[in-house]
């Protein structure tokens, strides 16, 4: 097991040509595995990005699909886990698309399939979006294992959904993955905020790879994709292009976190109750 990881993070602005983002992509990912990178984390969406009918034209299924023949092909080239960001997924018998993370291990096998659960339904800066227009919920929370560590997976708009990141932590998560297209609105002030936040509460490790910069339609990205320790500080963040940036984590680091300032440990679930749905 390995006590110490190197996570990279891959920024992409992704953009409606699947060729163009697939060509992109693995040069970040060769790029990010050259640099030592143990695990590899592509952004949401990121070989195509738009319109429902966009993201409906680029959908594919995970068997066969051009984009999954590509992560397996870059994992077992490299010799790394990648965590798949998030590509859009046609389903047999569904009418509805799901937002998907698959992660592949250094073999190119597909070893872990996340769903997001939270759809984007909101109205910000002047935009409308409507995931669940196009794309259906997932309906399970994942933790897997990559090179010895436990990992949760999530995806952008989960983020803001604590509890989801406490259920993997109490799963056992030391880091969590936040594949995103965090809109440039939102991101200025809840980005970091929320990562760091995230991180803190559940004193794990957390590696979020963001879109950034222009896409279909004129809704933005926020970018500054970000690693996070336990303690809350940013170990590195991305700048406004396509790029890649890398943290070494130490398993060491996070235990003495949560043996010194046991938060985990002392939570009293007994007490706890959900109020009544609103």
């Amino acid at each position: 097991m390995a006590d110490r990881l190197r996570v990279a993070c891959v920024q992409l602005n992704s953009g409606v040509s699947k060729a163009d983002n697939l060509e992109k992509a693995e040069r970040l990912v060769a790029r990010a595995a050259a640099a030592g990178a143990d695990v590899v984390v592509l952004p949401e969406k990121w070989n195509a990005i738009g319109s429902a009918n966009t993201l409906r034209a680029n959908a594919e299924p995970l068997e066969g699909g051009e984009s999954v023949e590509a992560m397996a092909g870059w994992a077992r080239t490299h010799g790394i886990t990648l965590v798949g960001g998030s590509i859009t997924e046609i389903r047999a018998g569904r009418k509805k698309l799901s937002n998907t993370c698959p992660v592949f291990d250094p073999s190119g096998e597909l070893v872990a399939v996340y769903r997001k659960i939270h759809m984007f339904d909101v109205e910000v800066g002047g935009h409308v979006y409507r995931e669940s227009e196009a794309e259906e919920p997932g309906e399970e929370t994942l933790v897997c294992e990559a090179e010895g560590w436990r990992v949760g997976l999530s995806v952008c708009y989960d983020l803001r959904f604590p509890e989801l990141y406490r259920i993997l932590a109490l799963d056992g998560a030391e880091l969590v993955t936040v594949p995103a297209a965090f809109t440039a609105y939102t991101g200025k002030d809840h980005w970091e905020l929320l990562l760091r936040a995230r991180a803190v509460e559940n004193q794990c490790y957390v590696a979020a790879a963001n879109e950034w910069g222009t896409h279909e339609g004129g809704k933005a990205s926020y970018g500054r994709s970000t690693i996070v320790d336990p303690w809350g500080v940013v170990l590195a963040q991305a700048s406004d292009e396509d790029t890649v940036i890398a943290a070494e984590l130490d398993r060491a680091h996070l235990e003495r976190i949560r043996r010194e300032l046991p938060s985990l440990a002392n939570r009293r679930p007994a007490a706890y109750r959900w109020p009544a749905p609103v």
